[in-house]
């Protein structure tokens, strides 16, 4: 059964995986992504059913439009197979409870933000404003312990970015404070505060590579939202153990 679950999970992810792709090209562009069907970006042809397929029809594409020919970029596979694992994880490590659909909304605001994030260097206000009030009602029906700890986290994180931008002068978007704010009503006053920490320490890590490989110059701008997401995720499903390990075996 729970084998047949962690299938089910993986492949809704896979499928919400191919629509938070959408989400997260057309929401920075306020372009609407309910009713309106799927196009190359390239020719802007509208797309049949059987080249939506995740994962599949980027394979049997071999990576083209099939009518213009052009790449597809690598990242709509990426997104569609990270989303199909993130969700069968989020089961298999927060089961089958009220904190499930917690844990499936985090995700899902996440990946949609890596995507907005990578392509424009944008952290939507809509994205965020509409799932404000969902995690909300998910703290009210499964509130952290102690319950304030997620008001002191979104406290926390909103105002600390906000300095942070005050004093680099603008090292920091307001996208990153909005969404700082949003993530300590989920993870609490702790774990926002090791997102933090996190996120600049995979900044900083990766940044020194990516300039060693030459890959980017010093005075280019780099994306901090998937720092952020990869930071975040790693708080909410491993910051309990990460977080006794510090203060327990080291402290």
């Amino acid at each position: 059964m729970d084998n047949m679950l962690i299938l089910l999970f993986f492949l809704l992810g896979l499928i919400f995986g191919s629509f938070f792709n959408v989400v997260g090209l057309r929401a920075p562009l306020k372009q609407p992504f309910v009713n309106d069907r799927s196009i190359c970006p390239q020719c802007n042809h509208q797309l049949k059913w059987y080249e939506l397929i995740p994962i599949l029809s980027y394979i049997f594409q071999r990576g083209r439009c099939r009518h213009c020919h052009k790449k597809i970029s690598y990242l709509y596979p990426l997104i569609e197979l990270l989303t199909g694992l993130l969700f069968a994880f989020s089961y298999i490590k927060v089961g089958l409870n009220a904190e499930m659909m917690t844990a499936l909304l985090f995700v899902s605001m996440l990946v949609i933000i890596f995507v907005s994030d990578m392509a424009y260097m944008l952290i939507p206000n809509n994205i965020l404003l509409f799932f404000l009030p969902l995690f909300i009602v998910m703290r009210i029906i499964h509130p952290l312990d102690p319950w304030w700890s997620s008001i002191m986290g979104a406290l926390a994180g909103g105002m600390i970015i906000a300095l942070v931008i005050l004093v680099s002068r603008g090292g920091m978007g307001a996208g990153d404070m909005k969404l700082f704010g949003l993530l300590g009503i989920i993870l609490g006053f702790e774990k926002t505060l090791l997102t933090l920490f996190l996120s600049c320490m995979i900044g900083a890590v990766l940044g020194l590579v990516l300039l060693l490989l030459k890959v980017i110059n010093r005075k280019q701008p780099v994306p901090f939202g998937p720092y952020i997401v990869v930071a975040a995720m790693t708080a909410y499903f491993f910051g309990d153990a990460v977080l006794s390990w510090y203060f327990n075996d080291l402290m």
